[in-house]
């Protein structure tokens, strides 16, 4: 699956297929800091992404 993340503008390719919950731990980012994104619409850490998928992942940004 190839994972874009918004923060440092990387993108990583990862094999397999795993929930999103997996996918940010295998790259060692919070769930509680980031939103996931697949085709537009925002997803919850118990989708399974597949091998040939791609999500974003956006940094979530408060304040006030």
């Amino acid at each position: 699956m190839k994972v874009i993340i918004r923060r440092d503008s990387t993108v990583k390719e990862i094999e397999g297929s795993y929930t999103v919950e997996k996918v940010l731990k295998m790259l060692n980012i919070l769930p509680e800091t980031v939103l996931v994104i697949k085709d537009g619409r925002l997803i919850t850490l118990d989708t399974k992404i597949e091998d040939d998928e791609e999500i974003e992942v956006i940094p979530v940004v408060s304040g006030g």
